[in-house]
């Protein structure tokens, strides 16, 4: 069969609408603060609540292999009109963090029936290219994670409610396109029953594991990365008493990573996706470890700074998702992808909750320092595929 033209930007536009809904909550958090009383700490719960329900849900489809008994696109349809409807319930919810919490957990566990399935139609697509591909699907995932901030930004008089019902619209829109143009790839990989034992057997490859753990290293770091980018602009302003428009430029500095997933997809046909992915962290790292200095540097540096950090951080997502897939053992490749996606966004729970707790302990030209030692573990566990 023909793969029509239409068909991989069709896909990337539902990925990104489907997608818009995962950071919605950090977008309006500073409005929920002032209107809701919530703490200053809430910011990271709410990300660690969407985290917690993407790692459920992920292991719920797996274990039910959803995605493998019903076609990838109505299944893509329902989870993107369910993740609007809890998206958006925050609306009429009671104004408390519980009831918030909850409803972004049951946002991120539909979005494991958008972002990882919205992978597998893609593959069904594309038996040659696929990494390229998926380039540009992280690549809509990350613009999908910074869109509300963009709405956030385009008028202060804007209520978040807009905000909230405008990705919502979008998430149900994106599955719409999914499900009516897009029909089920001649390649579509069918796939093995999930087996909790590989846990025990797929770590036991030396290759597997550099793929892996190089991946946990970078998963440390990136979402907590997004999650504190508004926090750190905010310090900033108040230090330099400067009129920062912090949503604004949040999407950006989370928005340009689009780049370094398109470009690294790019450049891994010609160098090796490991040569890729291993440039792009030891960038992030040392933007990890120079942060404290350019947090007192003037403007442009440290904007500039920031987009450079926002483009090298999750640049080589995609590539280590096409290692895992290379070196997970043949038999075992749905199972081994499912454990380690689950075990790296169980990680930036981890890492976001331990800037959440320091945030008004330390200063906040420090917590980023706290991410350093992802991207140095994940350099040194991922020597193996350089070689």
């Amino acid at each position: 069969m023909t793969r029509p033209t239409y068909i991989l930007p069709i896909i990337i536009l539902s990925q990104f609408t489907g997608t818009s809904i995962w950071f919605a909550g950090n977008a309006i958090v500073f409005d929920l603060q002032r209107d809701w009383g919530l703490a200053e700490q809430s910011v990271g719960y709410i990300t660690a609540a969407v985290q917690l329900g993407f790692i459920i849900g992920t292991l719920v489809f797996a274990f039910l292999a959803i995605a493998d008994r019903f076609s990838p696109r109505r299944v893509f349809f329902i989870c993107s009109v369910f993740g609007a409807l809890a998206n958006v319930a925050v609306l009429y919810s009671a104004e408390g963090l519980s009831s918030l919490l909850i409803l972004r957990f049951a946002t991120g566990f539909f979005l494991a029936g958008i972002y990882p399935v919205g992978m597998k139609i893609a593959a069904g697509w594309f038996d040659k290219g696929l990494g390229r591909a998926l380039g540009y699907l992280v690549g809509a995932l990350v613009l999908g994670t910074a869109f509300p901030h963009l709405i956030r930004a385009s008028g202060s008089e804007i209520p978040w409610q807009q905000v909230m019902t405008g990705v919502s619209i979008l998430s149900v829109v994106g599955g719409t396109l999914m499900l009516t143009l897009v029909p089920d790839g001649p390649h579509l990989p069918k796939g093995s029953a999930f087996n909790p034992q590989a846990l025990r057997i797929i770590f036991r490859s030396k290759a597997f594991r550099a793929s892996a753990f190089g991946y946990f290293g970078h998963m440390w770091e990136l979402y907590a990365l997004w999650t504190f980018i508004p926090v750190w602009l905010l310090a900033y302003s108040e230090l330099n008493h400067s009129a920062l428009n912090i949503p604004l430029w949040s999407f950006l500095i989370i928005g340009i990573g689009f780049f370094g997933c398109a470009v690294g997809g790019v450049i891994s046909d010609k160098i090796g996706s490991a040569k890729v992915a291993a440039f792009q962290l030891s960038i992030s790292g040392i933007c990890c470890l120079l942060s404290p200095l350019f947090f007192y540097a003037g403007l442009p540096v440290f904007i500039g700074f920031l987009l450079v950090w926002g483009i090298a951080v999750i640049g080589d997502s995609p590539q280590f998702s096409a290692l895992n897939a290379e070196n997970a053992p043949r038999e075992y490749v749905g199972s081994a992808l499912t454990i380690v996606n689950s075990i790296g966004f169980l990680i930036t729970v981890f890492s976001i909750q331990l800037i959440n707790s320091l945030l008004t302990v330390i200063g906040p030209e420090f917590i980023f320092w706290l991410l350093f030692p992802g991207p140095v573990i994940g350099l040194w566990m991922l020597r193996p595929l350089l070689k």
